[in-house]
């Protein structure tokens, strides 16, 4: 059961851990979550400063987002606090 439409922002964060897992550009993330750039921006900033998320350097300009071991546990958490809650099938 869901309460709402709206994502919340566990949903973002787990979404966009879900993407980092295998490393990806700010574009795919922003794509493969739905969101828009400033979104982007304000979410990516908040993981990278909490350890969640690092950035990686690959090539001159290319730039890849890459989850942290914390970043996984953290990711395996709300997937459990989830389906705990019965909100594992949106």
């Amino acid at each position: 059961m869901k309460l709402n439409n709206r994502r919340s922002n566990f949903e973002i964060i787990a979404d966009m851990l879900k993407v980092g897992e295998n490393g990806a550009g700010k574009t795919e993330i922003m794509y493969s979550t739905n969101m828009s750039y400033s979104q982007i921006q304000k979410y990516l900033g908040f993981l990278m400063s909490q350890g969640f998320i690092t950035k990686m350097k690959i090539g001159n300009p290319s730039v890849t987002y890459q989850i942290t071991d914390s970043g996984l546990k953290l990711l395996k958490s709300i997937e459990n606090v989830t389906e705990m809650l019965g909100w594992d099938n949106r």
